[in-house]
């Protein structure tokens, strides 16, 4: 998991060089949420079309935040999320 990057909403229980405001968006089809930025990463969970999923970062085409349903942070392809 990114050390680096910690939500904005965390800011007065966790240490981060930088904080990111989440960006609600919406699984569009069904996908893994990885503990990795590789496909072949280990997945944490399955999410549905219609998940909601808080982007923290976006960078080479994968993007790292929540899946809210789960709570839990973990990585997906970019090209899965959308506005809701």
């Amino acid at each position: 998991m990114r050390a680096d990057v910690a939500d904005v909403r965390l800011a007065d229980q966790v240490f981060a060089p930088h904080y990111a405001a989440p960006l609600r968006r919406t699984i569009v089809t069904d996908t893994s949420l990885r503990e990795g930025r590789d496909t072949a990463a280990s997945s944490l969970a399955e999410l549905g079309a219609g998940a909601v999923f808080d982007v923290l970062d976006v960078t080479g085409g994968v993007a790292w935040g929540i899946a809210v349903e789960k709570n839990l942070v973990g990585y997906v392809d970019a090209a899965v999320v959308r506005a809701p």
